[in-house]
């Protein structure tokens, strides 16, 4: 694993801040010292989540979008950690493992012209190159009986957490995505708004669903596409919320009978909620109530294989806001999908 950089002792003590008579949630984790086999390390573990980041923005780049998205992974370590562990949390069964270091490919980046095609190309074939790292860490992770939990970067990565959990189960898998945008675009490169698409061609992705379309950026080609087939459905987040033709309660019920009855990844783009820094951020979208009701009750199903939460672009004044809206997303999908457990 040459782009896994361990989240280690140093790392958690920089972060942590302990104080008298509360327990940590950084206190309770579990780490790893080797990066060398990823799978022979977790498979013994008594951990049921293996946190990991991807701190990059070159997918979004490569799809013309607002850069940003690589500060996530840090945003979210600094709140996570010190949140308080107590019976709801269940921080000892949690491994955050590290992150993915693209930082020489952040660089190459950091040097293009967003306006020159033959930039965006290269920024494509970077994309791949990360598409191969992240598919095979998650493949690892998934062998190993685990369920990873994604955080940070473009939702290009959404390709490489299909794959890899597509291969460790031998089979095609399911999505659902929480997203004001389908991803479903063009298979012309790899970029941001097409991980779905790139997925279903190639046998990965068997059935989807699109949660919260917003129609004002959804074109009538991707419309008449996911239309086609019965693999792709979606509802719009103005037919849940402006008209109301469609009842959340009743929507999330038929994604589930869509995607729940065998392996699925929950996919939940930032962009979706109103007013949080991303790649698009958007004055009109869902809020972070509802948010965390979809990642709750996607959570509970028993064939829930990973969470994956991106494009989430903070800055300096809203790192603590952004990190505390992706600690409690990850900390509901826990709670819920350990009920799982609980209850057998």
């Amino acid at each position: 694993m040459e782009k896994l950089v361990l989240f280690n002792k140093n790392d958690l003590e920089t972060l942590l801040k302990i104080r008298a008579n509360e327990s940590k949630f950084g206190e309770h984790i579990q780490l790893l010292s080797n990066a060398s086999h990823i799978y022979e390390s977790l498979t013994p573990l008594d951990v049921d989540y293996v946190i990991f980041g991807i701190p990059e923005d070159v997918g979004v780049f490569a799809n013309y979008g607002h850069r940003g998205a690589a500060k996530a992974w840090d945003a979210t370590l600094k709140v996570l950690l010190n949140i308080q562990s107590n019976g709801f949390t269940n921080a000892n069964k949690v491994l955050i493992l590290g992150y993915l270091d693209f930082s020489k490919e952040m660089g190459k980046i950091d040097q293009y012209d967003a306006a020159d095609k033959k930039h965006i190309e290269k920024a494509r074939k970077l994309t791949e190159k990360i598409d191969k790292h992240v598919t095979d860490l998650v493949y690892q992770i998934v062998r190993s009986g685990k369920k990873p939990i994604i955080i940070g970067g473009g939702h290009n990565n959404a390709y490489g957490n299909l794959k890899g959990t597509s291969l460790a189960f031998k089979k095609p898998i399911n999505a659902v995505n929480f997203d004001a945008h389908s991803d479903f675009r063009r298979e012309e490169g790899r970029h941001s708004g097409n991980g779905f698409s790139y997925a279903y061609v190639e046998g990965f992705l068997k059935n989807y669903f699109i949660f919260g379309l917003h129609e004002n950026y959804t074109s009538d080609h991707i419309f008449k596409t996911l239309d086609r087939f019965k693999a792709l459905q979606f509802n719009t987040f103005e037919a849940l919320t402006i008209r109301k033709d469609k009842k959340f309660k009743a929507e999330l019920a038929r994604a589930a009978k869509h995607v729940a009855g065998k392996p699925f990844g929950v996919e939940v783009d930032c962009d979706a909620i109103k007013y949080i820094p991303s790649s698009a951020m958007t004055p009109s979208g869902f809020s972070i109530k509802k948010a965390r009701a979809f990642v709750t009750y996607f959570g509970k199903q028993p064939n829930a294989a990973y969470l994956h939460i991106c494009e989430a672009a903070p800055t300096a004044e809203t790192e603590t806001i952004v990190g505390k809206l992706i600690t409690y997303l990850i900390t509901d999908f826990m709670r819920a999908n350990q009920s799982i457990y609980e209850t057998k």
